[in-house]
């Protein structure tokens, strides 16, 4: 027996929907995770000896209204609230390498600044320090 079964764009498009409604749902994202790895790929930035002081200053400027937006996302996320994992404490133990646009803009310092002083690292001593093996 044959048929000539004929599927409209718009059935298609209906049954597409259909099959993606009975699919589970995609994992949720850990907001501090990505905030996290963002603001690693901003350090990682800040610390490349290979690119251009230009380029540097692109890609920083971009990276810190994605961080900005990340930062926003954690302080907001009601998740975070009832989790008392080592990872969510030590996070808001240190706020200020942790939401470290946040805070550079509360200082009124630049974003290098604020890490490097949060590290203990001054200018006199980044200054004074002599390049070499260990």
């Amino acid at each position: 027996m044959k048929t000539n079964l004929k599927i409209t764009l718009p059935a298609a498009a209906l049954l597409v929907a259909v099959i993606l409604a009975g699919l589970p749902a995609a994992a949720h994202a850990d907001t501090l995770a990505n905030m996290e790895r963002e603001r690693a790929l901003l350090i990682e930035t800040m610390l490349d000896g290979e690119i251009t002081p230009a380029e540097r200053q692109v890609r920083m400027e971009a990276g810190q209204r994605r961080l900005l937006d990340l930062e926003r996302m954690v302080l907001r996320d009601d998740n975070l609230v009832g989790r008392n994992t080592p990872q969510v404490r030590r996070a808001f133990a240190n706020y200020d390498l942790t939401f470290l646009v946040h805070a550079s803009a509360e200082k009124s310092r630049a974003l290098a600044d604020t890490w490097l002083a949060q590290l203990g690292i001054s200018t006199q001593s980044l200054m004074s320090a002599k390049r070499g093996r260990r």
